[in-house]
């Protein structure tokens, strides 16, 4: 009865390591929420090589073609992990996290302009990765709508319920000019 235990609880533990093998080394939560908190820590501590690798190829391409059109030095390129949301000084609320195959968003507040920025995943070489490149690149496959930009449209769309319709067809439209006053002709 004891070795049949030890039997099944190796078994267990071999089935649980192959399934954790999928994984890159050192990545424990590949989501879009993962690859986020790890660029915000990799910017925080100023390493570059880690920030690298959690943004795209495309990415990689669009932060290097920048920086050599505004002449700046390399490290420089990627200093803020291609998003506003990383000048928070904690890290930032993050919400609605969005998947479809290889696609990936994840909303995530942006202190310094006061709004939910939508940001862009792919899953590539097996991680998410920050995917700013491939919205320039206009291969990027939005996952579906976000929380912030649904919440806008029901907003917009209450506050012109408000608004009366106004049926252009049964306005009077006339190109015509008022008649001048007639002139008095009787002279004194």
């Amino acid at each position: 009865m004891k070795n049949s235990l030890h039997k099944y609880l190796w078994l267990i533990l071999v089935l649980f390591a192959a399934a954790c093998g999928n994984q890159p080394a050192g990545i424990a939560d590949d989501t879009p929420t993962g690859a986020y908190k790890r660029l915000y820590t990799a910017v925080k501590a100023k390493d570059i090589e880690g920030i690298k690798k959690q943004l795209s190829k495309k990415t990689l391409d669009l932060g290097k073609m920048a920086g050599e059109r505004y002449k700046k030095p390399e490290p420089t390129w990627y200093e803020n992990g291609m998003t506003g949301t990383t000048f928070s000084g904690t890290l930032p609320t993050m919400r609605d996290e969005r998947v479809n195959g290889d696609w990936g968003a994840l909303e995530v507040w942006n202190s310094k302009d006061s709004r939910w920025e939508d940001l862009p995943f792919v899953h590539e070489d097996g991680a998410w990765k920050l995917a700013v490149g491939e919205i320039f690149d206009q291969t990027y496959q939005s996952p579906g709508k976000g929380m912030d930009q649904m919440e806008k449209e029901a907003a917009n769309a209450q506050t012109n319920t408000q608004i009366p319709s106004v049926d252009t067809n049964k306005i009077p439209i006339t190109n015509s000019m008022p008649a001048a006053p007639k002139k008095d002709t009787k002279a004194k």
